[in-house]
Formats: C-alpha cells, structure tokens, sequence
C-alpha cells in the first residue's frame, strides 16, 4: 500500500509540475505595438503619466558618448 501511495504523490507532483511549464509556456511575450493593433473597441495602452514635481530628466553630450560608446562595444566595434 505505501508503495502505491508513493506512486500516487509522485504522479500528482508530475502533474502539477508539468501543469505549471506549459503555463509558463503559454505567456505572451513583449511585442512592438503597432498602429493597427488599436482601435475603437480596444484602445492602445499608454504609459503611465509622470508624477507632478518630478524632475524632467535633461540629458547632455556626455550621456550621448557613452551611449555610442556602450553600443560600439557590444557590437563588437572599438
């Protein structure tokens, strides 16, 4: 009887796991909207509006080189 008992755990542990893979599988992945995936019935998604008294970020010349500069080198380019 403990063996069938054992047996009985182990497949419903077996499902359950394989349950939880195939929604996990299942998950939409991110996606580029584009202008005809919005309409009347289901309008597009926006971002969330930036809070009142937060500072407007500015960025200079210096942010802009490390930028390309951090893009050339993972491109492989130096």
């Amino acid at each position: 009887m403990k063996l069938g008992i054992a047996r009985g755990l182990f497949l419903g542990l077996a499902l359950s796991v394989t349950a939880i893979a195939a929604a996990a599988w299942q998950e939409p992945g991110p996606r580029v909207l584009e202008t005809h995936d919005c309409s009347a019935l289901a309008p597009c998604p926006i971002a969330p509006l930036r809070k009142q008294g937060q500072p407007v970020a500015k960025p200079d010349a210096n942010l802009l080189v490390l930028m390309f500069g951090l893009s050339g080198a993972l491109k492989g380019e130096h």
